[in-house]
Order: C-alpha cells, then structure tokens, then sequence
C-alpha cells in the first residue's frame, strides 16, 4: 500500500517472482549439463542404441517378419576367405592412407606457413574444396579419368612415359591405387588445416633461438616443429584409421555390381553385400561387431605406440 498527497491509498502492482524453471537452468551446476544434452541425446539415439541392437541381431537370424537366435552361429561363418580378402584389403588400404595422410599434408602445411609462398589463402581454399564433394560424385568423374579407353586420362599420363594403357578397375595394385587416390585427394585439405592450426601454436622465439645457434631448416623441421605437432598428428593418424577402416563408398563408387575377384571388397563392403544383398542382417551384425574390435584394438595399439597414454609430466 502507498499512501497519496490527498490521503488516499492505491494498491503496488505485486512483483513477479522469476521463474523457477529459468532459475534452475541458469544455475551454474545444471548449465554444463544444458550444453552437453544435445550432443549426449543423439549419441544415445544414433550410436549407443544401433550399437547395442547390433550386438544383439549379431546373435539372431533376422528374416523378414521372423527372428531367431542362433547364438555363435554367424560368428563361426565369419572367419572365410571372402572375409580376409576383405580384411586384407582394408588393411592395405589404411596403411597407405594413414602414411599418405599424415606425411604429405605436414610438408604441405609447412609450405604454406612458410614467407615464402604467395596466395597462402587460396591454396588453402583450393586445398580444402574436395572435402565439400560428394565422394560419389567426385568417384564418377575419377572412374571417367581412370577408364580403360586410351582416351582416358590415366592412360593419356602413362602413355607420355611409354607405358600401354591400363585397364585400371581389372587389376589389384591399380584398383588399390584409385581407392587410395579417391581417398587422399579429398581428405588432403583437411588434414592440412589441422596441421596449420597446430603451427600457428608454435613460439616463434624457438625458431629465433635455433637460428641463432645456427640450426638448419632441417634441423628446425625435426627439433622444433616436429615435436610441437605430435599431438595433432596422433589425432589426424587416428582418425585415418577409423576412417580407413570404414571405408565403404571409394570402393563401392568403382565397383557397384562388385569387384573381379574381390580385389576393392573392403569389410563395410562385406557387410554390406551380406546384410543388405543378401538379406542376412545378422550376419552382418556380427561381421560389424567384429570390425569395431579391430578397429578398437588397432586404435589402443597404436596409441600406445605413439604415447597418447602417457602423463605430460613424465
């Protein structure tokens, strides 16, 4: 109540209390939780759940309308020839694109940092413009460089060296060789961002000092930027793995029908030929199961050999 000049008495609006609800999102224990909830949801919704139901189909024989348990049944029928064909394959493959994509990007990246190269945006624009390209589409104008026809591209290039042309898709290195190419070619720019981030973090009172006790480029190179990149080129080396690993579309964009003699089958290719083609999702189940072990074991032992695990301090 608020008493007026002529006596007269008028009633305060009553204060709004502030939203319960406001006031506990706002909090500062429940606002880290508010961030992290979408990435959390869809993890749940689009990782953990498909990954348990697979698990658990790899242990089933689904049929359309009927399920069955067979137990270790489709995990006995995964160790064939067609299988490690497919692993084997795979493997190569993640070896060449795991040296190729860790390599090659950081003597690119350390050009491009350099004072002595122009147009430094551009070519990191130039660079990074494949990763925004459909592997498919991108695999359609490959398969017309690479053709069998001696118009082709690839066989135009080896032709100026005296070699005859190639049927690219018919053999095992040259298809390998187009996998890994398709590959490289669009996740090079990519890698390179990371490594130019990762160099922009490096004192330049170090390259200072070096020169100064007379340090060669080479010497620099291994002693100071070397060493300073070794965590991106953990993560850029893991992530080649993974994605090696699952590869699926370079191989499937040359070989739609399938390879002669399985040579660019890839094991997410197997999978795909079994659970989809075939109709044998719990084959396939298992055949995924048994490639995110590999994966996962490859990751652990190759972050063990680069020390990912050990304490900074030690």
């Amino acid at each position: 109540m608020l008493e007026t000049s002529r006596g007269t008495a008028t009633q305060l609006p009553p204060v709004k209390s502030p939203n319960k609800f406001l006031t506990f999102l706002n909090s500062k224990k429940v606002v880290p939780y508010v961030f992290i909830a979408p990435f959390v949801l869809s993890f749940l919704v689009f990782t953990f759940y498909p990954s348990i139901k697979g698990i658990m189909m790899s242990f089933q024989k689904v049929l359309p309308g009927q399920v069955t348990f067979v137990g270790l049944s489709n995990y006995r029928r995964i160790f064939n020839p067609t299988f490690y064909k497919a692993l084997s394959n795979t493997s190569i493959y993640v070896v060449l694109t795991v040296v190729i994509l860790v390599i090659v990007p950081i003597i690119l990246a350390v050009l491009l940092d350099s004072k002595f190269v122009k147009f430094k945006t551009t070519f990191r624009a130039s660079l990074f413009l494949p990763a925004l390209t459909s592997t498919i589409v991108a695999g359609m104008i490959f398969r017309l460089m690479f053709g069998e026809t001696n118009s082709a591209v690839g066989n135009q290039i080896i032709g100026l060296f005296g070699f005859a042309p190639i049927e690219w898709k018919y053999h095992a290195w040259s298809g390998m060789f187009l996998m890994v190419v398709l590959c490289c070619w669009r996740w090079m720019g990519v890698n390179i961002l990371y490594f130019l981030a990762a160099l922009q973090n490096i004192p330049d009172e170090l390259y200072e000092a070096a020169d100064i006790d007379g340090a060669t480029r080479l010497q620099k190179f291994r002693f100071v930027t070397l060493p300073f990149l070794k965590p991106i080129t953990i993560f850029v080396a893991t992530i080649s793995v993974i994605g090696g690993f699952r590869m699926f579309e370079e191989s499937f964009v040359y070989w739609t029908s399938g390879s002669p003699g399985n040579i660019g089958l890839s094991v997410v290719g197997y999978i795909y030929q079994q659970g989809i083609q075939q109709n044998d999702m719990g084959f396939g189940a298992a055949i995924g199961v048994v490639l995110m072990i590999i994966i996962f074991i490859v990751s652990v032992i190759q972050l063990l050999l680069t020390g990912a695990f050990k304490r900074s301090d030690e």
